[in-house]
């Protein structure tokens, strides 16, 4: 096949792909429009079923107090009169009504928050399908929408070239994809409750329920601060300004410190020999190491302990991850990076390798694993 039919192939395949992704995106619209219609009207109907169920106890308890009441007319000829007795039985029958309604209308809401509730959970499992589609679709198009004629060559290159290629967008779609879905969980859904209960106050004040207004914004301002820490907390994950103002230890043991709260894993961090400033490049590779070594055990070691042990020579840093957690059978573990199904191991080593230093794992099934990764600091990447 000529590099000309090739490329109109692929300028095809293109076009079609980007208005594909497109009606997807749009569907993941509509969807989530739908799904913060459903979530308003729900925390409405929980809000008429609590004030429903108020009503309900309420009548329960007249209704209970007249039946006292006709009973004890009835028994009483002495005190009382016909007309008492037909007053309290009326009383009586007309609490038995209301509570009857109001009973039906409590069955009708909640029989509604349930239907809404598993509406809102077909949506996210169809949102996150159609969000999963995008990004698939994303990192096809992102390698295609390249330069064709670099393609062609890619293609007449060796393959590992072309599979690192696509390991590289790969692994930047997945960081885009964990970021969105860290915004959209965290900070989107916490402003969405925000706006809520900005309405919920609205109503409270228009009924003059003061000391309700009071409590509703001191909820408010509750749910603000938590976004402004969810806010922080993404940005030090994309970027910790900590690294460029105060170095690669204190950022190490702040980020030591976060996770061993976070995952309730027992952590300690040793440095040794004397803190020498890296390029940021440099600092920011060995911090990310550190992310995806701990993130590793996270997922897959089932640990209580790890350690991190941190090396400055001459020459060289040295990083050591230890944990004591189930370990595995490291026979063919090389040949297993290479094929990419351990996609952690494989970007550590990959990033290790653009540092030229040397990555080495230590594992044995029950006795924990052992990570140690050593880069070499050059004289001239010291002046830079």
């Amino acid at each position: 096949m000529s590099v000309d039919v090739f490329d109109r192939v692929i300028k095809n395949a293109i076009d079609v792909m980007e208005n594909s992704k497109y009606q997807i995106f749009e569907i993941c619209e509509n969807v989530r429009a739908e799904r913060e219609a459903l979530n308003k009207e729900l925390q409405l109907v929980i809000e008429e079923t609590a004030i429903t169920i108020d009503i309900v106890d309420k009548f329960e308890v007249d209704y209970r107090r007249s039946r006292v009441r006709l009973t004890e007319v009835s028994r009483d000829f002495k005190r009382f009169n016909e007309e008492d007795i037909r007053a309290a039985y009326e009383a009586a029958t007309q609490l038995q009504a209301q509570l009857a309604i109001h009973r039906e209308k409590e069955l009708h809401l909640k029989m509604r928050r349930d239907d809404l509730q598993k509406r809102l959970k077909n949506l996210d499992k169809q949102l996150e399908r159609a969000e999963a589609l995008v990004s698939q679709f994303g990192v096809v198009l992102e390698y295609l929408s390249g330069d064709l004629h670099q393609v062609t060559r890619l293609l007449e290159s060796a393959k590992s070239r072309q599979l690192m290629g696509l390991k590289i967008i790969l692994a930047q779609e997945e960081e885009r994809k964990r970021i969105a879905r860290e915004i959209h969980d965290g900070l989107a859904q916490n402003m969405a409750n925000m706006v809520l209960r900005t309405e919920i106050t609205e109503r409270m004040l228009a009924k003059e329920a003061y000391s309700a207004v009071k409590e509703e914004l001191a909820d408010l301002k509750s749910g603000v601060r938590a976004g402004i820490e969810e806010v922080r907390k993404i940005i030090f994950n994309l970027r910790p300004m900590a690294l460029d103002d105060l170095g690669l230890v204190p950022t190490l043991r702040k980020f030591v410190q976060d996770y061993e709260e976070r995952s309730k894993i027992s952590t300690k961090f040793e440095l040794v020999g004397k803190e020498v400033r890296l390029p940021s490049g440099m600092e920011v590779a060995v911090y990310r190491l550190v992310q995806e070594a701990f993130s590793n055990v996270l997922k897959h070691a089932e640990a209580s302990h790890i350690t991190l042990e941190l090396t400055f020579q001459q020459q060289m840093i040295k990083l050591t991850v230890t944990d004591n957690g189930v370990g595995f059978n490291t026979a063919g573990i090389d040949k297993k990076i290479t094929q990419g199904s351990h996609y952690g191991l494989m970007g550590m080593r990959e990033r290790v390798e653009l540092l030229e230093g040397r990555f080495d794992i230590q594992s044995e099934v029950g006795a924990g694993t052992k990570v140690s990764m050593v880069i070499p600091i050059k004289s001239e990447s010291k002046e830079e």
